[in-house]
């Protein structure tokens, strides 16, 4: 039996590499295809959240080119509610650490939320530069 998985997120940006920047540098995931981006040879760039997953940061002007998806029509650009990264405690405690220290305001933690792997002790929300919401959450392990 083959399992599926997670293999990408967008999320609408209005500057990618700005996005880019704070994905690497405050969460501390890697980029992909960033210099691409830069060049004009790639459409968009993305971070790498796991060896299988990304968040591809597009643009906000591509939202109109979304539409010619059958049955995508005005649906693009849409945000989502929030995008989940699991962690161990230790990154979740850095990360935490690195948005404080960078400004960004974090929600209190929340205890024993639901989520793939289970109930998580721990998690907590902010806002990427656009707006976006993402959740932070580690596992005992």
């Amino acid at each position: 039996m083959t399992e599926t998985h997670l293999d990408h997120v967008v999320l609408w940006v209005n500057d990618p590499l700005a996005s880019l920047e704070f994905y690497e540098k405050t969460v501390g995931l890697t980029g992909v295809r960033a210099a691409e981006y830069a060049e004009g040879k790639a459409s968009f760039p993305s971070v790498r959240v796991s060896a299988g997953s990304l968040l591809d940061l597009v643009p906000l002007t591509m939202a109109g080119s979304m539409n010619a998806i059958p049955g995508a029509e005005a649906t693009a650009g849409q945000p989502v509610n929030h995008v989940c990264l699991a962690m161990d405690k230790q990154a979740f405690e850095a990360l935490r650490g690195r948005l404080e220290y960078g400004g960004v305001a974090v929600s209190p933690y929340s205890h024993n939320s639901f989520g793939a792997r289970g109930a998580a002790p721990r998690s907590f929300y902010f806002r990427d530069p656009d707006g976006n919401i993402i959740e932070a959450r580690h596992y005992d392990e």
